[in-house]
């Protein structure tokens, strides 16, 4: 089972309209189409996320922390600090002992501790597939919000963890990969990207996502959405997993992929020289996936000295809202 698809994602989103009342628009900072939502109380800035996914591993325990990892990635999206949690389960009792939830919330809970934010509950039903996830609420500074749009001319775009996560488990589900051949991915999986948010807020980033379901090209694309700017991307300067780049070339990928190459089609320029595998790798729905963070050029040293792991893969150009892959 996979998330919604972006057509229809922008479909349900968009029926919504300004259906805010006036009294609760004032308080509400950043709504519908961002990364979390971010709600203003007194002087606080909270910010509100959920998520939760399928198991992208076969070990309970590194599901849950994974889960966890990918549920607290969109505070840090924002510049935001996690603070509380609570938990989302679907368990299909006729084919797993609880004892296999029970081994999903203590990595679940292993992950919050290191991040140090408090599981206060949650809520768990009986269901056909194992889903698993978490609510999470965080606060920001309100003048340091961190938002998918804002990319200006000559800003830098770095991406902080490599691509193809999608592409591998995918395998690992068709058995076509045992656990060891997935450890590097899981090891980027189980990295938060707490370290990045303060990176790029220490460079006065102009904007930022996280890299999820909509591939590094659909998440690019939606920080474009709008805008005056063109993204210009290196292609061979993209961190890639070795082993989802074999994998890719074996046509082995999501059906997700293939839905964010075709929806994202008329806003991405792919030149003559990029093959058709590379296009599914940029387009490989992440779980847990990088930071994609636009910093002008004078900041760069600010983020280079925070030891955080990352490539500069482009460039921000003037134009209407194009990405260039060459």
């Amino acid at each position: 089972m996979s998330k919604l698809g972006p057509a229809d994602l922008e479909d349900l989103i968009g029926s919504l309209g300004d259906s805010l009342q006036s009294g609760l628009r004032v308080k509400v900072l950043v709504g519908p189409g961002d990364d979390a939502g971010v709600y203003l109380i007194g002087d606080t800035a909270f910010v509100e996320t959920v998520d939760f996914i399928t198991p992208p591993v076969n070990d309970p325990y590194t599901f849950g922390a994974v889960s966890a990892t990918n549920s607290l990635s969109d505070v840090y999206s924002m510049g935001g600090t996690p603070i509380t949690a609570l938990a989302v389960a679907a368990f299909p009792l006729c084919d797993y002992k609880t004892d296999v939830l029970k081994e999903v919330l203590r990595g679940a809970q292993s992950v919050l501790n290191t991040a140090g934010v408090a599981l206060l509950g949650g809520h768990s039903l009986e269901d056909t597939e194992l889903k698993f996830g978490l609510s999470v609420t965080g606060t920001v500074d309100k003048n340091k919000i961190l938002l998918k749009s804002g990319a200006k001319e000559g800003d830098i775009i770095v991406l902080t963890k490599p691509l193809g996560i999608g592409i591998i488990t995918t395998a690992l589900k068709r058995k076509l990969l045992n656990n060891t051949q997935i450890e590097e991915a899981v090891k980027w999986m189980l990295t938060l990207n707490c370290a990045a948010s303060v990176a790029a807020l220490n460079a006065d980033a102009t904007s930022c996502t996280d890299v999820t379901g909509f591939g590094f090209t659909g998440h690019a694309c939606n920080m474009l959405k709008e805008a005056a700017v063109n993204f210009v991307i290196d292609s061979g300067c993209v961190p890639v997993m070795d082993t989802a780049v074999e994998l890719a070339k074996e046509g082995i990928f999501p059906g997700g992929a293939k839905k964010n190459l075709n929806f994202f089609s008329n806003r991405v320029q792919f030149s003559e020289s990029i093959p058709e595998h590379l296009k599914y790798i940029f387009s490989d729905p992440q779980t847990s996936g990088g930071l994609l963070i636009t910093i002008g050029k004078h900041n760069m040293n600010a983020f280079e000295n925070s030891g955080v792991f990352y490539k500069t893969i482009g460039y921000v150009t003037k134009g209407t809202g194009i990405l260039k892959i060459n």
